[in-house]
């Protein structure tokens, strides 16, 4: 992945606090929204587009991997320049906040999948 939009505040004038769409998003006409992540009512919910891939031949596991791993480096770098913080020593602390999160979750998964 390339260039990302990075917003460290809400929005003020957005009354739902969203995220803007990237330029190239707007720009490319075959883009699409993989992935939207909200916190609401004191939980994390999200919204996944599942299934993009496999149809394209490619398990969806191994890119669902490589996206998860491309966002972690745009926010190691994001963090980065809103703190002035190492870019490297920030994405090894995302990396083990991660491993401990997947093998020591600090809430439950609920929910289901919707068409």
């Amino acid at each position: 992945m390339s260039a990302t939009v990075v917003e460290s505040l809400p929005d003020e004038g957005n009354e739902v606090n969203e995220l803007g769409v990237p330029q190239a998003a707007e720009r490319d006409d075959q883009s699409w929204e993989l992935m939207r992540v909200w916190v609401a009512e004191r939980g994390l919910h999200c919204a996944l587009k599942v299934g993009v891939y496999e149809s394209e031949g490619i398990g969806e596991e191994r890119a669902w991997g490589i996206v998860l791993a491309d966002a972690a480096r745009h926010l190691a770098d994001a963090v980065s320049s809103f703190t002035g913080r190492d870019r490297d020593a920030a994405l090894s602390a995302i990396r083990l906040s991660m491993e401990d999160e997947l093998n020591k979750p600090t809430s439950r998964k609920e929910g289901a999948f919707r068409d």
